[in-house]
């Protein structure tokens, strides 16, 4: 009762001298270091505001263009040619202030609006020069004289200490390719894909499209171009992600996983209070903008940040016909589930963040809780799990007043979810390979009901110490989320660390609140669906499969000795892999992203060409390995255009999507557009960049690796590959299908991958001649 009595800040009774009343000085002080937070929070979002509403210029150089137009006019010249006397005249409290005062206002006055001008030009200037893209196709290692007067206009107009969101107003919109070139890029793309008739029988509908409806739905998406900040983004989030009915689990949320070899800490609490505090330090410096924007690698040039927006505090609200998402300012808790059970953990106390020492002993009072679920409380995540609809019929039935929205609140408002897991995960045992697969479906689904998949991510943390989140993917995509779970793994070891026992560091308060655990009323009919969701979750995760495994016979500085994009050189090894694996080639998806713009998400770059096609046949039909080399060479750099014309905004997909959804606005049909979107993508792919190098030393910590995060496969008789490039020597790979489809097999697909990975270098390397080179040697 200790507690309960500390939250009440006074009390009074009535007796018959009058009202007695009682404060409590240390639950006012309370209440006092709380609001003093919140204010500094709210004082600091208004000081970043001001930065970089007035960005590139700063707030002081406000005071430098009024001194310097006070002190020209102090030698008797006007600068403003006449407009200061023109503000003079219809300044409405002239006739109250001297005259040399109404002069001062007046030039104060038009100071400002010239800064204010000049801050205009100079945004409109960057904005212009961040659109050109022509350094992207310039030949590695050789940069125009264009290019390097265009890095210096940037770098002048960037100001010197921009702030996260500092570029935002200055960052491009996308631009709408013309229908002719879409179309005449998309048909490149699936020509290897078709026989003659059916290209042929699908030119004529490209072709009929572009001469009719196809520019009548350009005209409205050129308008909402000029209207919006972002002509796909929106529609993007809604229809691609909200509106699915279908799991989110599995079908749209992806993991991340933790170190490979390392556990920092085999102590569960211990893990779990590092990490917390290291997300909650990420989100601090989230919200005082703190974070240095993210740029093109090795590059000025700056990304959006909008995504980072909706990082913390949101969850995704279930709905009949499409869900949203929600997102709150500030939270200053977070939710666990251990065994069956919610809890609210709080992690700050009078406007002060807790140690991770006092986060530990915090996750520890929950592990040593020993009481049972409440009845139907310990599968209700499963809810999240399953099919949309019923968890939205459900959510508003049951879960719209009374105990259980106080509840649902808690789970939905808090900063983020953690998991804390009874089984221990990792590589580890006698089959490690096995180990890292069961890593992966846990992480991916778990156990269907122990993670609550709508908040934007969820924690997971096992009993051995190691770590994971498993993140919704409508607010933001995979190297948004890669970049925070970067942050948190380094700064959980380097930064915060562990003492010798393997605890957290940091001092304690004893008087720390106990955390809360939270009520549920759940009636026999809300468990019939939790039971008929956690069944449809089931079936979804049963029928994953799952190869996690690490390339270690070299990585890209291999790669980079033959000359060729590490990203093509693996996308050519996956074609080639596929072809050797289902003997015919497919749409191949490779994420890209278009975060060169603003608001920009991703586009799609369409891998399998017409070149990376002729290079595996010649290499499969047993061709001259000259000619075999010259295809490569073709092909990757085929790919490694491709990919830059996603990022500069000449993509296929996403216009043709957009166009699609302007048809259905309109009430239209479109053969053509409804054929190219009900195209599956048997192989879908993606790469984990690693943005923040410096925040771990390969070198003389080569054993702090991180091995990336994967996704589920897309098509049911497809595959899924996520990848990313350690280091110099190594390439992690993420390999998903679906036992259900006999034609798939993930070990067997990554099987593939590291032969062709093998063969392909064995080929692109420059320092090993050719037969024709060979034979003229002799």
């Amino acid at each position: 009762m200790a507690e309960a009595h500390q939250a009440v800040a006074f009390q009074f009774t009535i007796t018959p001298e009058g009202i007695d009343l009682q404060l409590s000085h240390e639950a006012l002080r309370q209440v006092y270091l709380s609001g003093l937070r919140s204010w500094k929070k709210r004082f600091i979002r208004m000081k970043n505001s001001v930065i970089t509403g007035v960005y590139p210029a700063s707030p002081s150089s406000w005071l430098f263009v009024v001194i310097a137009i006070l002190a020209t006019m102090y030698t008797r010249s006007d600068p403003s040619m006449g407009l200061i006397a023109k503000i003079q005249e219809h300044l409405p409290v002239s006739q109250s202030l001297s005259a040399q005062c109404q002069t001062v206002v007046s030039a104060v006055l038009f100071s400002t609006l010239l800064w204010l001008s000049l801050i205009f030009t100079m945004r409109l200037c960057l904005k212009q020069l961040l659109s050109y893209h022509g350094w992207m196709f310039e030949q590695h290692g050789k940069i125009s004289n264009t290019t390097k007067v265009w890095v210096a206009l940037v770098r002048i107009f960037s100001g010197r200490q921009p702030l996260l969101y500092s570029y935002q107003g200055s960052l491009p919109n996308l631009p709408v390719p013309a229908v002719k070139d879409t179309i005449k890029r998309y048909l490149e793309s699936v020509r290897p894909l078709m026989s003659e008739s059916e290209f042929e029988r699908m030119s004529t509908l490209a072709t009929e499209f572009e001469g009719g409806l196809g520019n009548r739905l350009q005209w409205y998406l050129k308008l909402k171009a000029l209207w919006a900040a972002n002509y796909v983004s929106d529609w993007w989030e809604e229809y691609i992600y909200l509106r699915g009915r279908s799991p989110i689990m599995v079908n749209s949320n992806y993991y991340g996983m933790d170190f490979l070899y390392v556990t920092p800490t085999p102590i569960q609490a211990a893990r779990a209070g590092n990490t917390i505090q290291a997300f909650l330090l990420y989100r601090r410096k989230l919200n005082r903008e703190e974070m240095k924007p993210s740029r093109v690698p090795g590059t000025v040039i700056p990304l959006c940040a909008a995504q980072c927006e909706r990082m913390f505090n949101t969850t995704r609200i279930p709905g009949e016909e499409t869900d949203t998402v929600q997102h709150w300012q500030d939270s200053d808790y977070v939710a666990v589930y251990h065994r069956g059970r919610y809890f609210r953990l709080w992690v700050y106390k009078a406007g002060r963040m807790l140690t991770s020492r006092e986060i530990e002993l915090q996750i520890q009072k929950i592990l040593d809780d020993s009481s049972p679920p409440l009845p139907g409380e310990d599968k209700l995540g499963a809810l999240t799990a399953g099919d949309r609809v019923p968890w939205a019929k459900v959510r508003k039935q049951f879960f719209s007043t009374g105990v259980n929205k106080r509840s649902l609140d808690c789970i939905e408002k808090a900063a983020f979810f953690v998991t804390l897991d009874d089984d221990e995960q990792g590589m580890m045992g006698d089959d490690p390979a096995a180990s890292l697969d069961r890593y992966a479906k846990s992480l991916l689904h778990g156990k269907c009901y122990d993670r609550w998949f709508d908040k934007s991510f969820s924690v997971v943390v096992y009993k051995n110490g190691k770590n994971g989140l498993n993140a919704e993917h409508s607010w933001a995509d995979a190297p948004v989320v890669a970049h925070l779970w970067e942050f948190v793994l380094a700064t959980d070891s380097f930064q915060l660390g562990y003492d010798e026992e393997g605890h957290c560091k940091g001092d304690v308060d004893p008087k720390l609140p106990q955390p809360q655990r939270l009520s549920w009323e759940i009636p026999p009919e809300c468990e019939e669906v939790v039971s008929q969701s956690l069944a449809v979750a089931q079936a979804l995760a049963d029928d994953v499969d799952f190869h996690v495994f690490s390339f270690s016979d070299f990585g890209k500085g291999k790669i980079k000795k033959c000359r060729i994009s590490p990203d093509a050189f693996i996308q050519l090894a996956l074609q080639l892999a596929y072809y050797r694996d289902r003997g015919l080639f497919c749409l191949t998806y490779e994420a890209s992203m278009t975060r060169l713009f603003r608001e920009g998400r991703t586009e799609t770059v369409r891998s399998c060409t017409n070149e990376s096609c002729a290079f595996v046949k010649a290499l499969e039909s047993g061709e001259d390995e000259d000619l075999c080399r010259r295809l490569l060479r073709l092909a990757t750099d085929k790919h490694q255009n491709l990919y830059r014309m996603a990022m500069t905004g000449a993509g296929i997909d996403r216009h043709l999507f957009c166009l699609y959804v302007v048809s259905k606005y309109l009430g239209l049909e479109s053969p053509f557009l409804k054929e190219v979107l009900s195209e599956p993508w048997r192989l879908s792919t993606s790469q984990t960049p690693v943005q923040q190098v410096e925040l771990f030393d390969l070198v003389n910590h080569p054993e702090y690796i991180s091995c990336g995060g994967g996704f589920g496969p897309v098509a049911d008789d497809g595959y899924g590959v996520s990848y990313i490039i350690v280091g110099e020597n190594m390439i992690n790979f993420h390999v998903s299908c679906k036992h259900s489809c006999a034609q798939t097999d993930s070990h067997r697909y990554g099987a593939h991958i590291r032969q062709a990975l093998l063969d392909l270098l064995l080929l692109g390397d420059p320092g090993r001649p050719g037969k024709a080179q060979a034979k003229k040697d002799l």
